[in-house]
This record gives structure tokens, C-alpha cells and sequence, in this order.
């Protein structure tokens, strides 16, 4: 029978809180919290452990919190929490009534694959969890071989990734690591490297990418770092036709993304 919270001092729940707030906290626990239905069963499918399910029935659409994993899974620990408790706990609105707490997954260069004609995207201090998570949405819709951060700015599992992500952070191949290893991977495994730039002399569209190419963005203030841009084979730009000169980070990354399979689909 799962126990029944109703106190915002239980320790169970006071730590999800700091989870949540605190990346320190999650590095320490080795621990990340995922709200709503659609992230947690992505994270169980792309094989995530769940540590901690916390279910209020009040709000939630399941009868059973097992029918949202299919099966009853050996090593989680159900918690029923009420109304008041899960409205404090909740980044967002509408999220099933569930909460997990998740143990900590990465991938390593080590660990990808490269299938035939891959595509890598390369993101160099990205600092806001908000285009970090919309830039993976779009990497899993364009089928994105891997996304490569180097030297991140913000947590992979920050809340705010996982809610713009929609869950795709746990579908992605994502890899963190410092941008010498990245650079260095990519040379081993043949990979041609563009980087956008707005110092750049080639339209984005104007050039025929390689069959095994990775993309490379910096961060939303900065751009590229020197490295980068000294270490690239091609730089790219897109046209700016307004009073602005450049695309937000995530925008961008989706203008790119799918040139590359345009190019590759014709």
C-alpha cells in the first residue's frame, strides 16, 4: 500500500523540492525531478530508472499510478500525495498528477554511434535552459544523430530543459563534454564542421553539406568561441533581412537542422 503525504516537511517531499531548485543538489543526489505523463514514460522508454513516483490522485487521470509504466516496476517507490502538497511540488499546470524523481543517465563520446550520412549538432555554452530544451525538440523531430554540449552553462536537467525539450532530452543522444574531446571525436570519425557565425561569407544554403556533418552554435550572447571558429572547416551564416542581425539560438539551430535534411531528402 503506498503511503499517503499530506505535509509540505516530509523529507521525501522537501527533497523533490530541492531537486528541483538546486543543481548542486541534483549533481550531489545524482537525482533529477520529471513532471507530466508524456516526459516520465519518455524517460522509462529511452531506460531512465525511476527512483520515486509521486501520484495525487485528486489531479490526476490515472486510476492506478502502475498503468502509467504499464507494469508495476520492481525498485519504485510509490508515494500518494495530496492536492496542496503536489500544487507546491508542480512546475507547470496540466501535468497528469505525477511527479518522479529520476537517477542521472549520460552518455559518453565513447558510447555513439555513427550510422550512415550522420548529423551532429554542437552547442558551445548555451546558457538558457529554455533554447536548450526547444533546440532538442527540434533535433528529435529532425532525427538528429547527436547533440553534442560542450562546456554548458546551464543543467541538462534543469526542469525548464525537460519542459521545452518535451521529454526529448531523454530521446536525443546527447553527450556532454568539453570542447577539445568534441573536436577530437568528430576529426577521428571523419565529420566535415561548419559553425555559424555572423562573421561568416557563406549563406547557410549555399553550401552542399558533407555526408557526415556536424553543425556547431554558441551561446546566445557570446556566439562562437575563437576555438571554434579557427578549428571549423566551413563557416555559415543566415541572412538577416530586418532591423536585427541575428536569429534566436533555438530558431536558428531549427533553420540549419533542417537544411541539412532537405538537402538530404531531395
Amino acid at each position: 500500500m503506498a503511503r499517503a503525504i499530506t505535509s509540505f516537511q516530509n523529507p521525501v517531499v522537501r527533497n523533490v523540492r530541492l531537486l528541483r531548485e538546486k543543481p548542486r543538489e541534483r549533481r550531489k543526489q545524482g537525482l533529477f525531478v520529471i513532471e507530466g505523463v508524456r516526459e516520465i514514460r519518455l524517460a522509462m522508454e529511452s531506460g531512465f530508472a525511476i527512483e520515486t513516483l509521486l501520484y495525487c490522485p485528486e489531479t490526476s487521470s490515472f486510476m492506478d499510478p502502475a498503468s502509467l509504466t504499464s507494469v508495476s516496476r520492481i525498485g519504485i517507490d510509490t508515494v500518494l500525495i495530496s492536492a496542496p502538497v503536489f500544487n507546491r511540488l508542480a512546475y507547470r499546470e496540466e501535468s497528469g498528477g505525477v511527479i518522479a524523481v529520476a537517477r542521472y543517465r549520460t552518455t559518453g563520446l565513447q558510447d555513439l554511434l555513427v550510422p550512415d550520412n550522420p548529423l551532429i549538432f554542437v552547442l558551445e555554452t548555451v546558457e538558457k535552459p529554455g533554447n536548450l530544451g526547444a533546440i532538442l525538440r527540434t533535433a528529435d523531430a529532425a532525427g538528429v544523430t547527436a547533440i553534442l554540449v560542450c562546456d554548458p552553462q546551464t543543467d541538462l536537467f534543469n526542469p525548464n530543459v525537460i519542459r521545452a525539450s518535451l521529454g526529448t532530452v531523454f530521446t536525443n543522444r546527447v553527450c556532454v563534454a568539453s570542447s577539445a574531446e568534441s573536436l577530437d571525436w568528430l576529426r577521428e570519425n571523419g565529420f566535415s564542421i561548419y559553425s555559424a557565425s555572423l562573421a561568416a561569407k557563406n549563406w547557410y544554403h549555399q553550401i552542399r553539406y558533407a555526408d557526415r556533418s556536424a553543425i556547431v552554435m554558441g551561446s546566445e550572447a557570446y556566439g562562437l568561441s575563437d576555438f571554434w571558429l579557427e578549428k571549423s572547416d566551413t563557416l555559415i551564416k543566415i541572412p538577416m533581412y530586418g532591423r536585427v542581425d541575428s536569429l534566436n539560438v533555438s530558431a536558428s539551430a531549427a533553420v540549419l537542422m533542417f537544411e541539412v535534411i532537405r538537402q538530404r531528402n531531395r
